[in-house]
């Protein structure tokens, strides 16, 4: 067994925004060595690894160089050099997840081909190796209207996806690889995250429900557990494991999902880290999802995943029509409220519906805490200071 706890090991994390800030913390509770590579010199890990770089995540040298500092190496972002990894796993150092489930994941495409290979649920899609073709598709009929545009690189927080319900919302594009896929008449927007060690071991967390934003499609609530039938929670749990091991990934891996009007349960995308639908946890769960990335990937005896308590997580996203130094108003109004605890994440800058922390909400009564989260989204704000 590896001696992880104040010793010589070193675990590195590429990306140093807040969810490795998040990771740090665990990190410290068992004195790990941690170090961070990010291509902002103000990143939130800065201020809590054993030692920072600054550089850039998608450069191979840069990526190959830092990764061989380390004995296991992580990332808390998807947009990372894979051949880095796949040669830092050919010299013996472990990467976690591996460059391979990385690979199939980081582009959306190969990720939606992947479901359809592996006979996993997903809505229809169709994959275009540029806008233009996109556009020629619709144009020649082949391609109808209303669809759902992903491009298949580079999306992140609500970037990246549009609905189409006409044939000028096609010219707010950006022009690269893309997918088409069916729009699904759903109930809820779900996930499940699911923890699994290089030895096997998996568990899943409860079912979680996501309220989006109507316009910037991006999660505003997150309400745990799902207000969804047992046997609902069953079956998205249960899939959400066959996609892990579909997967063979080491880590979290977050499964978002639709349930159908039919209670069917379809994959929509995954995420191979730490994710926003798990933050809950860290007041919510006996091991919160940043402690079991940590336990899953040193393969270590993973935490139990159940809930001391209802948890609702509320996204703080900068306020449309402000942008430049942060100033957040009226958390000490929110503070006041039982159960409510705010998270900063040390972005010094704010900029429309950038994630700048976020808040969770823990109760017994979960329409309670439900009512406490509206109190607080429409409490605080998350403004510029010259504005």
């Amino acid at each position: 067994m590896v001696n992880y706890f104040s010793s010589d090991f070193k675990l590195a994390i590429l990306g140093g925004g807040q969810l490795g800030k998040m990771m740090l913390y665990e990190t410290r509770k068992y004195d790990i060595h941690t170090l961070v590579l990010d291509p902002s010199e103000e990143a939130p890990c800065k201020i809590s690894c054993n030692y920072f770089e600054q550089g850039d995540l998608m450069d191979y040298d840069t990526v190959l160089n830092f990764g061989r500092k380390a004995d296991v190496v992580t990332f808390e972002i998807e947009g990372v050099n894979i051949a880095a990894l796949k040669q830092l796993e050919s010299e013996g150092i472990k990467t976690f997840p591996s460059a391979e489930t990385l690979e199939k994941i980081q582009n959306k495409a190969v990720q939606k081909e992947f479901y359809k290979t592996n006979n996993i649920p997903t809505a229809d899609f169709e994959v275009f190796q540029s806008l233009d073709d996109l556009k020629n598709s619709v144009a020649n009929g082949k391609t109808k209207i209303p669809f759902v545009w992903k491009s298949a690189t580079g999306g992140y927080d609500g970037m990246g996806v549009s609905v189409i319900k006409n044939t000028e919302d096609l010219n707010d594009l950006s022009a690269g690889e893309c997918i088409a896929e069916n729009l699904v008449p759903f109930k809820n927007e779900l996930a499940v995250i699911v923890a699994r060690n290089p030895s096997g071991e998996m568990k899943t967390y409860p079912v979680v429900e996501m309220e989006f934003h109507p316009t910037a499609n991006q999660v505003e609530y997150v309400i745990c557990p799902a207000r969804i039938d047992d046997k609902v929670a069953e079956k998205a749990r249960k899939l959400a494991k066959n996609v892990s091991e579909a997967f063979n990934h080491v880590g979290l891996l977050a499964v978002e999902m639709f349930q159908t009007k039919d209670d069917e349960i379809l994959v929509n995308e995954v995420a191979p880290r730490p994710h926003n639908s798990g933050h809950y946890s860290i007041e919510g769960s006996y091991t919160n999802q940043f402690e079991q990335q940590i336990r899953a990937i040193l393969d270590l005896p993973l935490g139990n995943t159940d809930s001391k308590v209802g948890g609702i997580m509320v996204n703080l996203v900068g306020a449309e029509g402000h942008e430049g130094e942060v100033v957040y108003e009226n958390i000490e109004e929110i503070m006041k409220l039982d159960g409510v605890t705010p998270h900063i994440y040390g972005k010094k800058l704010t900029r429309p519906f950038r994630k700048m922390g976020h808040v969770t909400i823990v109760d017994k009564d979960l329409t309670k805490a439900r009512k406490v989260a509206e109190k607080v989204k429409n409490s605080i704000k998350v403004i510029s200071k010259n504005k």
